[in-house]
């Protein structure tokens, strides 16, 4: 090739050579028929040889120029797929030759298509780094609360000196991060929204302005990307915190009127029909703020509702007061009435009406005073049952004493009239009864003395202590049987006087005198059939020894009785066996005793 370009640089010269001598030859000639002088002609020769060589330096300067071009766009291109190689973050590139051969352009035709090629490669790294650049901005606009910007507006500065991988991906994460912080924001401006929208339904509220009202951007029918800042998000905290205080507020006031109501309610015994059309302020009593979710809930015409009910009540508390305290009065008195228990006095009584009726006494305490007063005395009448069942029976058990007592003393007890075995049934069960009437005191006494130890009180019946009124009957108990023992004492002395005096009679019925006629002797024996000389008939005086006696002295005066019939017995031997007795005598003495035949008992 050496060889190939000498032969042009001596065909060039050579032809350079002959086209110059051609012309100076001519030029020579030209001079020759002028006649230039020597001089001059020299002159002209430096001059072409000067231009000749101006034209040289020229065209070597130019070429030597172009030379310095080719190793500076080399070097640059050089330089720059260098600079590209580390922009992008590449350690090499296949498509450059290792080693560098060959003229200038050669050398540098050999690396353009390169450059070329890692210019496109950092044109499509740095869209990539201007999308993910774009995204960032927009969406850290979107979390900054800035207005919404179009990608002409984005202002993007890419930094082309590190365009790597590494470098796109931090981006990248930063992208995500961005997004991530994104659908955070956005789901806690919906979950508010929702809140929003509960607490509204739950305090009748319009959901619709007060979303409105914190940020325009957060109602569906904006029709624009809902406004995710800090700002945005502190105002939805701010008002739901808002809503939950109201909420709060509104159930805790509604909790107050529901328990004045209640209260009213149990203090007037209001009818269920009446308490259903407040059960939902009731239902909740019970309940915390957070549980509440009910719509229409706590809203405002409910709180109103409920409190003119309250002021309602609250006016017809005291007429209704005087009402259930009279009720439980009346309730008090008869279970203090049925159990004999001491009653409240009335003075008191009338003097809680009286601050009924001024308002100066709590209503509250005192229906539980009274339930506390009537609980108390329902526990009373209970521990008091076992002694008041054996009072009652104690003074069912007089009443048949007493019943007893005046039976005996009838007169016409015997007689056969209607009714007369039923009474006669009725002694025989009254006796029974009677005779019970000890064990029966004796325990009704250590049972109330075990009451009153216990309770470190008196048990009144009747506002009289039990306790007197048995000893007292215990004492009257004890005069009537000394009573009865002086009675029969006497009676046993009348009955010897009487039996000493039938004796008398029966072993000298006439006398020591002359012998008495029949009707004489009939009259003797029917005044002594009659009482011995007593105009009142035996069994009459012995009918009236039981009544002043009583039922416990029935058995002597029926000894005495039988021992007078014996007496008789005797009499009507001795007279059958005198000779000429009238049989009609023994026949009338007959009829005499056969009255006292009868049981004296009953």
């Amino acid at each position: 090739m050496s060889s190939f370009q000498t032969s042009i640089g001596t065909r060039s010269s050579t032809m350079i050579e002959t086209s110059c001598g051609y012309l100076l030859q001519e030029l020579q000639m030209i001079w020759n028929e002028v006649g230039e002088d020597q001089f001059e002609r020299e002159k002209v020769l430096l001059d072409l040889e000067q231009e000749c060589v101006g034209v040289y330096r020229r065209k070597v300067d130019a070429a030597n120029t172009s030379r310095t071009r080719l190793h500076q766009e080399l070097a640059e291109a050089e330089a720059e797929f260098t600079h590209l190689l580390l922009s992008l973050g590449e350690r090499s590139f296949p498509g450059r030759p290792d080693r560098m051969a060959g003229t200038l352009k050669e050398q540098l035709d050999s690396i353009t298509p390169a450059l070329q090629e890692m210019k496109s490669r950092k044109e499509e790294r740095m869209n990539q780094f201007r999308a993910v650049q774009g995204q960032i901005q927009k969406i850290s606009a979107e979390i900054a609360g800035k207005s919404e910007c179009s990608d002409s507006t984005l202002d993007l500065k890419v930094n082309d000196n590190d365009l790597s991988l590494k470098k796109l991906e931090e981006y990248q994460i930063e992208l995500q991060r961005l997004h991530n912080e994104k659908n955070e924001r956005l789901q806690k401006v919906e979950h508010y929204i929702d809140t929003v929208h509960k607490l509204s339904t739950i305090l009748g509220l319009d959901s619709t302005n007060i979303i409105g009202e914190v940020h325009p951007s957060l109602n569906d029918l904006c029709g624009i990307s809902k406004n995710i800042s800090n700002h945005v998000l502190v105002k939805l905290n701010s008002t739901v915190n808002s809503l939950e205080q109201e909420k709060q507020k509104r159930l805790d006031k509604l909790h107050l009127l529901g328990k004045e109501l209640t209260n009213l309610w149990n203090l007037m015994d209001t009818a269920y029909e009446d308490r259903r059309l407040f059960s939902h302020v009731i239902r909740l009593l019970s309940v915390s703020s957070a549980e509440v979710s009910d719509p229409g809930s706590l809203t405002q015409s409910i709180l109103l509702q409920t409190e003119a009910e309250v002021k309602r009540l609250d006016q017809l508390k005291a007429s209704k007061m005087k009402e259930l305290f009279l009720k439980k009065q009346n309730e008090l008195k008869e279970t203090c009435n049925q159990s004999h228990m001491e009653i409240p006095s009335r003075a008191e009584m009338n003097n809680i009406i009286n601050l009924i009726n001024s308002g100066e006494i709590d209503y509250a305490d005192l229906l539980v005073s009274m339930d506390e007063q009537i609980s108390k005395a329902k526990e009373e009448a209970s521990s008091r049952k076992a002694i008041m069942e054996k009072a009652e029976r104690w003074m069912l058990a007089r009443d048949e004493e007493r019943w007893l007592e005046e039976y005996s003393r009838d007169e016409n007890r015997y007689s056969v009239s209607r009714g007369a075995h039923r009474n006669l049934k009725r002694a025989e069960r009254a006796r029974i009864t009677v005779n019970k009437i000890p064990a029966l005191m004796d325990s009704l006494i250590e049972k109330t003395r075990i009451w009153e130890e216990e309770r470190n009180k008196v048990f009144l019946y009747d506002e009289v202590p039990l306790l007197a009124m048995l000893e007292e009957y215990n004492v009257f108990r004890q005069e009537r049987e000394e009573e009865k023992h002086k009675q029969r004492f006497l009676l046993s002395q009348e009955k010897k006087k009487v039996q000493n005096q039938v004796v008398v009679q029966l072993e000298n019925p006439f006398g020591s005198g002359p012998r008495p006629s029949t009707s004489s002797r009939r009259i003797s024996d029917r005044s002594l059939n009659g009482g011995f000389t007593s105009p009142v008939p035996l069994n009459r005086r012995i009918s009236l020894g039981i009544q002043q006696f009583g039922s416990n002295n029935i058995s002597s005066t029926t000894q005495g009785i039988s021992f007078i019939k014996e007496g008789k017995k005797v009499q009507r031997q001795k007279m059958v066996s005198r000779p000429g007795f009238v049989p009609t005598v023994r026949d009338e003495t007959a009829s005499e005793v056969s009255t006292f035949s009868g049981p004296f008992s009953p």
